[in-house]
């Protein structure tokens, strides 16, 4: 049986159970419901906020939409595939999938001349990636029909709108914040801060070393890295919706929003843009040809546009949140809601180190940054399914060592 198939499979019954648990015990003033509360009073402060800063309630629904539920979407999917490989015991996991194959081996004729064509058009890794959701998706589509398949669409669907929707509104609110607080202002005391913690050295003197020491090569593989963080969130909403339940996923989904509430707050007080900001000869000595080099001139160019109160058309992109580096936050996060699999934890652990090395090397972040996001972390757990969570939270999760 396929991963995919065998989780909703598992997940009918455990959400059945779930909502009982939670109709019975749930509070909705208990810690693990903040998120809730405080994401609707900010949605109900955004329109006199963004007023006041003279910012337009308008968004870039075209490039948001696109880039989360389509590109996001496919990438999260490819993710999550690949992690129940890893973490999947092979009878529940990549075994069936490929005996199905064996069985009917001319199924898998389609299959490369959907791989074929994607190659043709696009870039092998696309092919990859769109070829094994395709896979999975067919798979689900095929095995779970009617009510069941719906059960299945609601528990992954209802978490990432509400994931979508509370991050359109930390972008609404970063650009106010960026309005009424320079974006520049405390680059400097972090700098400083930096250079005690590294005995009188700087993120922008490793950056100068790694560009004079390796190829580009090199960076567009850190680039990679860097960026290939965000399909971890999609992969483990994915997983936690189908294992877990609904309620469970939009846990994991309110973890995320809530550090991201707690981010703005330390941003307010603390903001600052990051090391490439203050390094002179930063855009003269970074390779050019790196997205991240024109990501960092655009956010430097929109920061200052924002605070000089420029006319804005629409809020789109721009994310400007250096203190905590949420880099570090939501795989923290994600770890924890996926500590059941020991092995895609150890996998996810190996790559996230490797990602604090691609924010140093590629100058994004400074080390107070990092190391600031660990307690963020931590808050946002503790709350919603830590110590202050009750007995609800415990209540939500599958007995230790068991796979759902």
């Amino acid at each position: 049986m396929p991963p995919v198939v065998w989780l909703s499979r598992k997940f009918r019954v455990d959400w059945t159970l779930e909502t009982l648990v939670d109709s019975s015990t749930d509070s909705p003033m208990k810690p693990r419901y903040w998120h809730y509360w405080i994401g609707l009073a900010l949605l109900l402060a955004i329109v006199p906020v963004l007023r006041s800063q003279h910012l337009p309630l308008k968004f870039d629904w075209i490039t948001l939409g696109v880039a989360y539920w389509f590109v996001l979407a496919a990438q999260s999917i490819f993710v999550a595939a690949v992690l129940c490989v890893i973490g999947l015991p092979r009878e529940q996991g990549w075994g069936p999938l490929l005996a199905g194959y064996r069985e009917r081996p001319l199924r898998i004729i389609p299959l490369l001349l959907y791989f074929a064509i994607l190659v043709w058009i696009a870039t092998w890794l696309r092919a990859l990636v769109l070829t094994v959701d395709a896979v999975a998706v067919l798979e689900l589509l095929r095995r779970h029909k009617g009510r069941g398949l719906r059960q299945t669409a609601s528990a992954v669907l209802a978490p990432a709108a509400y994931l979508f929707f509370g991050f359109l509104m930390v972008l609404a609110y970063d650009c106010a914040i960026v309005s009424v607080r320079f974006n520049f202002a405390m680059d400097p005391a972090l700098a400083a801060i930096d250079q005690w913690l590294l005995h009188g050295h700087s993120v922008s003197e490793l950056t100068h070393w790694a560009v004079q020491t390796f190829p580009i090569s090199f960076f567009k593989a850190l680039e990679f890295i860097y960026f290939g963080m965000f399909p971890q969130i999609g992969a483990a909403l994915i997983l936690v919706a189908l294992c877990e339940g609904r309620s469970r996923a939009l846990q994991f989904v309110g973890t995320i929003l809530l550090s991201y509430y707690i981010a703005l707050v330390v941003f307010y007080i603390w903001t600052a843009q990051g090391p490439y900001y203050l390094c002179p000869g930063h855009f003269s000595r970074f390779p050019a040809s790196l997205q991240i080099y024109n990501l960092q001139q655009t956010l430097i160019r929109d920061a200052l546009a924002l605070w000089r109160h420029e006319p804005l058309q629409r809020i789109s992109t721009d994310y400007f949140i250096g203190l905590p580096c949420m880099h570090i936050v939501q795989p923290v996060i994600v770890m924890c809601f996926l500590r059941r699999w020991k092995r895609m934890v150890v996998v996810l652990a190996v790559y996230d180190v490797l990602l604090v090395a691609a924010i140093l090397m590629l100058e994004m972040h400074y080390v107070i940054d990092i190391l600031a996001g660990l307690p963020v972390a931590a808050a946002a757990i503790a709350i919603t399914s830590g110590p202050f969570g009750g007995k609800e939270a415990a209540t939500s999760r599958a007995e230790p060592g068991t796979i759902l």
